[in-house]
């Protein structure tokens, strides 16, 4: 949710990275994950290319439902082994529809994997905005996906408000990494992705 924190110039209007990021986090509500819940939008200058979440693929199953309070099985990483991440929902889904990817910028809640920051450089999209750090949602000392894009010349930025805005939105967990950043909110287990 954005507010302000002044109020605005009667015909003030908020720039497209506060509103494409808010619907990202928007999104990451709408993740059937009980681990994390991440949102994408991708998008070229004003318009929506395509929208994702962290989930297992459409039509197959909703981790909330199936694996009520324990979450999907993990891989030998101690990642989810059933769910696709929000930037592959959105990359995959644009692809799939035929959408031009290359020269666009996805507004993620959490900073690229390793592995989505590959799919992202080959796809050629030209900027990352995000909002959380995965290193720190990990307790890694480093934001590999991140070093990755920016050491390829893909521009990569932490989510800044713009002016007299405030994005509200909670970390994607409430674990170690986070405990006091996201004091009050439920305890989550911190080992999704």
């Amino acid at each position: 949710m954005l507010l302000t924190t002044h109020t605005p110039e009667p015909h003030a209007k908020p720039r497209f990275d506060d509103i494409f990021m808010e619907l990202a986090v928007n999104l990451a509500r709408r993740s059937h994950c009980i681990k994390a819940q991440v949102g994408a939008v991708l998008a070229r200058d004003t318009r929506i290319i395509s929208i994702g979440y962290n989930g297992p693929p459409a039509g197959t199953h909703n981790c909330d439902e199936e694996f009520q309070g324990a979450g999907c099985p993990r891989d030998s990483k101690g990642s989810c082994s059933l769910a696709l991440h929000a930037e592959e929902n959105a990359i995959l889904y644009a692809a799939k529809n035929g959408s031009e990817i290359e020269g666009a910028t996805i507004y993620v809640t959490l900073s690229p994997c390793i592995a989505c920051a590959r799919i992202i450089y080959s796809m050629k999209i030209a900027r990352v905005i995000y909002l959380h750090s995965y290193a720190e949602y990990k307790g890694i000392p480093s934001d590999e996906g991140v070093d990755f894009l920016r050491r390829f010349g893909v521009t990569v930025e932490q989510y800044e408000p713009g002016e007299g805005v405030t994005l509200l939105a909670e970390p994607p967990l409430s674990g170690p990494a986070n405990a006091q950043k996201t004091a009050g909110t439920p305890e989550r287990d911190s080992s999704l992705r």
